[in-house]
This record gives C-alpha cells, sequence and structure tokens, in this order.
C-alpha cells in the first residue's frame, strides 16, 4: 500500500535525512520548489540598557502566506541580546543584527553578530560577534559595495565601518568617526501643538547610517546634533572623509532621525523625530550636497499633543511615503510629486501602540509595522495606485518588535 506524501514532506525528510537536494539530479525537477516568503523580526529583550529592556526573546522567524499577509512562527534564535535593528546582505545570504547593549566583552560597546542564512529553512547560523564601535547603536545598513556594515552608534554618539569577509562574517571596525557639537535644545519651536515629548540633546547620538545608490556617499543622521553628517567611504581602506560639504544643520530641538531616498537618488526624505516633520531636500550625487525644498508635517493640522516620528519608508513604485508616528500612533501617507515635493494626503490608525519601523513584503503587496508596546505587529494591504492602507485586522504576537527583514525563496 502506498501512503501519499506532500512535495513539502518530501523535502522535509530528505532535508533532515542529510541527504542534499542537489544529488537527486533530473529528479529534483520534477518536484519545483515551493515559493516562500519568510520574515526575520527582531526587537528588545532583557538585555537592553536600564529603560530600554522589552519582551522579546531574539530573532523571530516567520512564513507570511502571500494571499493574506498572516505571519506564522517557524522559530526564534534566542541567543543574542535586544537585535533591535537587523538587515540582510544584497543576495539574501547573510543576516546582520546590532545589538543595542553598552556592554560588549566588558567594556562600553554595542556589538554586531554577523549570520548565514539557510534558504531552505530559512534558519541561522552565527559566524561571529564584533564590537559596533560605540555603545547603544540603534540602526546598522550594508554599504552598496557589499564590502562592509556600516553602524550607527546612538549613546556613542559614532559610526562604527566593519569590513564584510567572504565568508560573511564581520572583521573589527576599520574606522569609527565621532561626531562633535554645540548642545542643542530638547524641543523645536515648530512642535505639533501640546508636544510635551522631548528629544535626547545631551549630546551625539547618531540614529540612522546608510549609503546613497551609488555608494559614493555615507550619510548619518545624528538626532542629537540636529545635523545630517555626509561622508565619501575608501574601499580600500575602510575610513570615511568628510565630503565638501560635511552636514546639513536642520531646526534646533528637531531630532534628525531616518531618511529614505528617491530610486533616482536625486531626493532625500529626512523624518525628523522631535517635530514629527520630514525635510524634503535634493542630493547632489556628484557632491553629496544636501539642499532643502520643503518641510511637511507627518500629523494632520488636526492633531493636538504629544508624538514623535519613528519610521519612514518609500513605496515600491515610489508614488509614496510613509511615515510613522509613536504615541500619535499613526501612520501618515504621503504622495510624491513629480518634482519629488510631497502631499499628505492620509493619517491611519496603527491599531497598536508605539508604532516604529515599516516594511513592505517583498511584492509590495502589504506593509507590516512594529509596534514595540503592544509586543504585536500589524499589518495592511497596499493600493499601489492611490497609496490607500487597508488594515488587515491581522495581529502577530510579538515582544517588544522594532525591526523587520524579509526574504524570498
Amino acid at each position: 500500500m502506498k501512503l501519499p506524501i506532500s512535495r513539502r514532506g518530501l523535502l522535509a525528510g530528505l532535508a533532515a535525512s542529510g541527504i542534499p537536494l542537489s544529488s537527486l539530479g533530473p529528479a529534483r525537477a520534477a518536484i519545483p520548489p515551493r515559493e516562500r516568503t519568510l520574515c526575520y523580526i527582531g526587537g528588545y529583550n532583557k538585555h537592553a540598557p536600564p529603560g530600554g529592556a522589552g519582551n522579546g526573546q531574539g530573532i523571530a522567524l516567520f512564513e507570511m502566506n502571500r494571499t493574506s499577509g498572516v505571519l506564522a512562527p517557524i522559530s526564534t534564535f534566542m541567543d543574542i541580546a535586544s537585535p533591535s535593528f537587523i538587515t540582510l546582505s544584497a543576495d539574501s545570504r547573510f543576516l546582520y543584527a546590532l545589538s543595542e547593549i553598552d556592554d560588549f566583552n566588558g567594556k562600553p560597546d554595542g556589538s554586531v553578530t554577523a549570520f548565514s542564512v539557510d534558504h531552505l529553512s530559512g534558519e541561522l547560523t552565527r559566524l561571529n560577534v564584533v564590537s559596533s564601535g560605540g555603545a547603544v547603536p540603534a540602526h546598522l545598513s550594508v554599504h552598496h559595495s557589499g564590502r562592509y556594515v556600516l553602524v550607527a552608534n546612538y549613546v556613542g554618539g559614532s559610526v562604527g565601518v566593519l569590513p564584510i569577509r567572504p565568508d560573511g562574517s564581520l572583521g573589527e571596525p576599520t574606522d569609527i568617526v565621532r561626531n562633535s557639537g554645540p548642545r542643542m535644545p530638547e524641543r523645536a519651536e515648530d512642535n505639533p501643538p501640546g508636544n510635551f515629548a522631548v528629544s535626547d540633546h545631551s549630546g551625539p547620538h547618531v540614529h540612522m547610517v546608510a549609503s546613497d545608490q551609488s555608494g559614493r556617499f555615507v550619510l548619518a543622521c545624528d538626532a542629537g546634533l540636529d545635523r545630517v553628517y555626509v561622508w565619501t567611504l575608501d574601499l580600500a581602506t575602510g575610513k570615511l572623509k568628510p565630503a565638501a560639504k560635511p552636514f546639513l544643520s536642520v531646526m534646533p530641538g528637531s531630532a534628525p532621525r531616518h531618511f529614505s531616498f528617491s530610486h533616482d537618488g536625486r531626493m532625500l526624505y529626512i523624518l525628523c523625530e522631535q517635530d514629527s516633520k520630514i525635510i524634503v531636500a535634493s542630493f547632489d550625487p556628484a557632491t553629496g550636497a544636501i539642499t532643502p525644498q520643503q518641510k511637511v508635517s507627518t500629523v494632520t493640522s488636526y492633531f493636538q499633543g504629544s508624538t514623535l516620528a519613528a519610521g519612514i519608508l518609500l513605496s515600491p513604485n515610489g508614488r509614496y511615503i510613509y511615515a510613522s508616528n509613536r504615541l500619535g500612533d499613526s501612520l501618515a501617507v504621503f504622495r510624491v510629486g513629480p518634482d519629488g515635493l510631497l502631499t499628505l494626503i492620509d493619517e491611519v490608525w496603527m491599531h497598536a501602540d508605539y508604532g516604529r519601523a515599516m516594511m513592505f513584503d517583498p511584492s509590495g503587496t502589504f506593509l507590516f509595522c512594529a509596534n514595540q508596546r503592544s509586543d504585536s505587529v500589524t499589518s495592511f494591504r497596499v493600493d499601489p495606485k492611490t497609496g490607500a492602507l487597508d488594515f488587515t485586522w491581522h495581529f502577530t504576537a510579538v515582544g517588544s518588535p522594532t525591526t523587520f527583514a524579509f526574504l524570498k525563496l
């Protein structure tokens, strides 16, 4: 009597037996692999510094239903401290996760962990862990060249450059740049009415670092000094050098937090945390110069009260910008005009508390929000023609989530 077996069951059984799928030869071609979308979610756990500890366990792995957007749990990599930001390499072979801590190896440093990614199961294998080059890192990105990981150290007020080795592991920092500048006010003059929230301006606090599309320039938002820094990166040495115009100063107290480039790399959208506004600027890909053109609020004129902007995201088609607001628990939807300028067209409730990072799934069908204080992820179906967000009513339980990375298999 023959027992029926599914294609998924057959592949899983072969993987568990240790038989390489490549050994099947032509027979494997008769069993086309099922397309899958995986989602990694990180956040805060008990290992974070005082005041930042959360309910997370590590890096949680989910599989996304491509029709409904529902995230089904698979596993959790628990041997990592507060992975509050993660990112994949361009080829998705490696995942890099910072640990938002201040005591790595007994020093006032955070750390970055390199993982290899199993493209059959999505499971992570740790390669190594290195210093981030400063305390309490808040963001990291892979340089456009694929040769370096760039790290923004919030409390350390520094940017670390970590070389990527051929096997995907990381070397010790090739450069650490520490910013300095005058003390700035805790609040901006153009706050929403009744905003009692403050941003930490006690010193430099680098919140995001990433390269432009060409890889020629590296930009960083310093929320403590109210500046956006611009450097060039020497690919041979891994050293940063200030651009001709080394930084853009923004409104005192506004706390520039994150940024997003237009698809052509000529417009830069800078999200300011404290006054919850976006600075729309032109970006010169030849010199790295940033020239502000517009400033728009991420809350409507009806809003009054405390809010802190958190994340900014450009739609896959480049026609819309989305921004998240903590405290206000809202998502702002902007239309991008032919000139790159923004028009606020909607403000949507997140259906949860303290929404931070947002990310589209690889198809651009769904937008996911990490809601730190609600211990949940919420999702919206996206209309690519209008930019409209339709709440799916799907909640995914994740302890203190703050970051996403999607993998299409």
